[in-house]
């Protein structure tokens, strides 16, 4: 009959709880890198989706009332020599307005501690609802400042208007995320379709203003 020595015996228990240390710690590393691998996949997937183009529009010169009750012509407050970045939105919009203030109040942040020349435009696409005053209101829900200007007017100017930045959709449900913006009159506009975020816009920007 064979007897192992109890010095073998112990030196085979160590080996055998190394290697099981060992499996140990090769599978909770290998579900660690699963969990960060899906984490990534996750964020990958979650993160903001647009696109770019360039395009050249026909603006027609329609009345439009600002927040501050002034009516106004639409091309003079477009040509006042600052970039404008331009966006559409309704007060009781309840899904892609909110984001899409949001992201101009970020911007709006950014490009003022930068000492940048801007000028934001939010255009109504329910005028009928949206008075200068809802605006206001609008406005201060995302500390629009004095480089943030919201417009209204009729319901013809807001198609019109729509329609010329090809942001038409029918129907205000159905309002799509979308951003324009433009160096300077006579200047292609950059048109960012989808949604994107604030460091994505002031980069884009920044990418306008040096180019031209």
């Amino acid at each position: 009959m064979y007897y192992s020595s109890p010095t073998k015996s112990v030196a085979f228990r160590r080996q055998l709880l190394a290697v099981f240390a060992c499996f140990i710690i090769f599978f909770a590393s290998d579900l660690s890198i699963a969990d960060t691998t899906s984490k990534v996949a996750a964020q990958k997937d979650e993160a903001p989706q647009f696109q770019s183009s360039t395009a050249d529009y026909t603006i027609p010169n329609v009345k439009v009332i600002r927040q501050d009750g002034q009516k106004l012509d639409f091309v003079k407050e477009l040509d006042d020599g600052r970039p404008v970045i331009l966006d559409f939105v309704f007060v009781s919009c309840s899904a892609i307005c909110p984001m899409l203030s949001h992201v101009f109040s970020k911007v709006q942040e950014k490009l003022t501690k930068d000492g940048q020349k801007y000028h934001l435009i939010s255009i109504s696409i329910d005028p009928e609802n949206d008075t200068p005053a809802s605006l206001i209101e609008y406005g201060k829900k995302f500390s629009a400042g004095e480089s943030w200007d919201f417009y209204t007017g009729t319901r013809e100017a807001s198609l019109v208007l729509q329609k010329a930045f090809k942001a038409y959709k029918g129907d205000k449900m159905k309002h799509a995320s979308l951003i324009l913006m433009r160096s300077a009159p006579n200047k292609s506009w950059l048109r960012l379709d989808g949604f994107v975020s604030p460091d994505t816009v002031v980069s884009e920007y920044y990418k306008m203003i040096h180019a031209d």
